[in-house]
């Protein structure tokens, strides 16, 4: 086999590799952006790294082959030889690259959504030996649709928090599209992604990390707004790479939308998070002030003002906090009844967050 993959440097594609190379007759093709060739070099020297293959290993690091592209880009902006030879030898594609970032304009966040969905469906289509490719999506595209997010295709007229839910459900479109034009194919939703389930280790700290800043009360002076019932869906990355790794080598996740969360049952009531992000940060030795609550509204109206006497890194920031408060204000939940019923039997039954939340949390503190 010969994985083709987007997104290795991400917080999926980096804990899915590896688990990709454990099989020794298994060949990876990894995508990833730089300026020039020196730069794509140390891009995988760090990814090496990260997954602790040394220079020794040469029976593994032999069977990685890098390209310097961009998926948002027609042909991955590949010479012409080089991607048809790429696609002639790819049986497996996996795309899990994308920007998470959730404030971007419309126009760039579809372009990053959008457009590197086409051409990944174009480079299928144009592997000669394909048996399967994994789309990574997010629970996100459900929006703002009252009551929880169904493990299928949605076609309900619905706003979003954010323009990454929505350019990420644009590019559903075209996978399903692809899907009906019977390329085969696996949409992976998953939630939150947070660190490995047994060690804590993430390649980059990225949304939940950022939101666990502002629930210890460091970043705000200790002004929080109310929390009520709104409960965080989050997933250990081991598990989704995990579920992606196995459905590319199953036909029984062929054609079915996978739901990579902790479902109404697992996802954690924020308050209940703030009091386990402050025991972590307290024994780690961070100071912490006193918890104000206030009034969303109240809450950015003081934090704004407050924001003109704090330093340059905080104010920036802070910026994302009404994207959170957005994101947060109302009760997402997502189905994972079916996707579980799935996987449970095969060996991948979904971890409860009390058992790796801590490991996260210290392994980001001690970073």
């Amino acid at each position: 086999m010969t994985y083709f993959v987007t997104g290795a440097t991400g917080a999926i594609g980096s804990a899915l590799v590896p688990l990709l190379l454990e099989d020794a007759t298994t060949e990876v093709r990894l995508l990833l952006r730089a300026p020039t060739a020196e730069a794509l070099a140390l891009r995988l020297e760090n990814l090496f790294a990260f997954w602790r293959i040394d220079a020794s290993d040469e029976a593994i690091r032999s069977r990685v082959k890098v390209f310097r592209g961009d998926a948002t880009l027609p042909q991955f902006a590949l010479a012409d030889d080089a991607y048809r030879a790429l696609s002639a030898e790819c049986t497996h594609v996996i795309h899990a690259a994308g920007n998470v970032r959730m404030n971007l304009p419309l126009a760039q966040a579809r372009h990053s959504s959008v457009d590197s969905a086409l051409n990944i469906i174009a480079f299928a289509r144009a592997c000669a030996q394909l048996v399967k490719v994994e789309f990574v999506s997010t629970v996100g595209v459900g929006g703002k649709l009252a009551g929880a997010v169904p493990e299928e295709w949605i076609t309900t007229q619905r706003d979003f928090h954010n323009t990454y839910e929505e350019a990420k459900a644009d590019a559903e479109g075209n996978i399903r599209a692809a899907l009906e034009g019977g390329l085969p194919l696996t949409v992976h939703r998953p939630s939150m992604v947070v660190g490995d389930a047994v060690s804590g280790r993430i390649i980059h700290f990225q949304i939940f990390y950022h939101l666990c800043e502002f629930l210890s009360g460091r970043r705000t002076a200790g002004l929080s707004p109310r929390l009520g019932p709104t409960r965080l869906d989050i997933i250990p990355s081991d598990y989704v790479a995990r579920i992606i790794a196995w459905s590319s080598v199953n036909t029984l996740s062929t054609g079915r939308i996978l739901h990579s969360c902790s479902g109404p049952r697992h996802a954690l009531p924020l308050a209940q998070l703030r009091d386990t992000v402050r025991l972590a940060f307290a024994r780690a030795g961070r100071n912490l002030p006193r918890i104000v609550t206030l009034r969303p509204a109240a809450f950015l109206t003081l934090l704004r003002a407050a924001s003109l006497f704090l330093p340059s890194g905080t104010r920036r920031a802070m910026k994302t906090l009404p994207v959170f408060l957005d994101y947060l204000a109302t009760e997402q939940i997502f189905a994972n009844d079916a996707t579980q019923a799935l996987l449970a039997p095969v060996g991948l039954a979904l971890p409860e967050s009390a058992s790796y939340l801590d490991r996260v949390l210290a392994y980001y503190l001690d970073q």
